[in-house]
């Protein structure tokens, strides 16, 4: 264990507080509580690390060390300096926070069911199409006017994204996007392009949070979705953090805030 990760380790043994009955070391006449060494092995086992005499050893010699130097920190008052005592707080409430998501995450599992469903309105939503496009960004709606009107009088696509859009990493592809199905886009943009057919352009610029859209298909293909096996673990993740989401806009609507 390196002493780069103690302060997280230790953290989570702060937390959970000591035992009266059981211990790993005294030091000076403080303890070093078992629970401390359990809350550490849980963390290590957890990373895919094995329990082990030699993990354990380990942990005992860092947990005398820092209980070590921890005395000393506080015989020289340094828990009273603001940045550290800020530090001390916020690491504690980033453990709380943690052991929050978790509890209500176990309290509140996501079925196969609900995960399925999800996986079915996705499939739905994508189409069974993946789209080679170009566009492009401008801030105004009045640029984004006056590119259509070029590309109309025969200006090249290319060469106006070039010139003008504000999408730097499409600008030197002369506006070109990587082959993407609708829903990667967001709603205004993707709504757009699933209207238009191979080879056509908006007629009229596309809004979105970024800015001014020009939209063109350059080519379409049909897109096969992954197995529903290969992507369950990251839907359930994505449907736990929305939930997560939402308990926690819960949390903010029932409190008090100044």
């Amino acid at each position: 264990m390196t002493p780069s990760r103690m302060p997280s380790l230790f953290a989570v043994a702060f937390l959970l507080g000591a035992s009266a009955h059981a211990q790993v070391a005294k030091v000076n006449g403080v303890n070093i509580p078992q629970s401390y060494m359990d809350a550490i092995v849980q963390a290590q086992t957890a990373r895919g690390q094995p329990d082990s005499a030699e993990l354990r050893s380990g942990i005992k010699d860092t947990l005398i060390n820092q209980e070590v130097i921890a005395q000393e920190a506080l015989k020289k008052g340094l828990e009273k300096n603001p940045v550290i005592a800020a530090q001390i707080a916020l690491q504690r409430q980033e453990i709380l926070v943690n052991a929050f998501v978790q509890d209500y995450l176990k309290n509140n599992p996501i079925s196969d069911e609900t995960v399925r469903k999800e996986y079915e309105r996705q499939k739905v939503a994508i189409g069974g199409k993946e789209f080679k496009v170009r566009h492009i960004l401008v801030e105004k709606e009045d640029e984004a006017k006056e590119a259509i009107a070029q590309i109309k009088k025969g200006v090249p696509f290319e060469k106006v994204a070039g010139e003008k859009s504000r999408d730097q990493g499409s600008r030197v592809k002369g506006g070109e996007l990587d082959w993407a199905i609708s829903t990667n886009y967001v709603k205004p943009f993707a709504d757009a392009l699933v209207k238009l057919k191979k080879g056509q352009m908006t007629e009229s610029p596309v809004q979105s949070p970024f800015g001014w859209h020009v939209i063109r298909v350059d080519d379409e293909r049909p897109f096969k979705p992954p197995a529903f096996d290969e992507v369950k673990a990251n839907m359930q993740r994505g449907l736990q953090q929305v939930m997560v989401q939402k308990a926690v806009m819960d949390l903010r609507a029932k409190a008090k805030i100044e």
